[in-house]
């Protein structure tokens, strides 16, 4: 299985203080999600994040109705988390939650590696894009949240 990568850096004019906690909330990655993916939270809640803990998703990919498990498999408040998929629409999906201060805000750092399920031509075609666009919208989503970038 290979596995792709994808690195995404925000710097926030707010401190990791602020920020972390917004992380720590599972209730706001929704708000952080595209409303093409119809991503809602099933776990019952309240969620207490911690290492171990497995929290269930459903969504739509391209139309196609998901049902995703992620486990936090890294819990080092207020400094980085990490979620694995252990079901979902990816062969493997491991994303790295890492939050510096730097300069008087907060750097937020994702690192991703994931395989897709179908090969190199789905990961051309349909999931790199879809990856980046997914990124690029939480970016957005970020700074109207927590002020411009950098």
């Amino acid at each position: 299985m290979k596995l792709r990568s994808l690195n995404s850096e925000l710097w926030l004019p707010v401190p990791r203080s602020e920020v972390f906690p917004f992380f720590a909330d599972p209730e706001n990655l929704q708000a952080l999600t595209p409303e093409w993916l119809d991503f809602n939270i099933v776990s019952p809640r309240p969620i207490v994040m911690e290492a171990g803990r497995l929290i269930d998703y459903r969504l739509k990919v391209h139309g196609i109705p998901i049902q995703w498990r992620a486990r936090i498999s890294v819990w080092e408040p207020p400094f980085r988390f990490v979620d694995e998929q252990v079901k979902g629409p990816y062969r493997a999906w491991i994303h790295e939650h890492l939050f510096q201060e730097v300069q008087g805000g907060t750097q937020v750092i994702d690192r991703v590696q994931y395989a897709a399920i179908g090969g190199e031509l789905i990961e051309k075609l349909f999931v790199r894009r879809d990856v980046e666009k997914i990124f690029e919208y939480r970016s957005r989503k970020l700074i109207e949240r927590f002020g411009a970038s950098k």
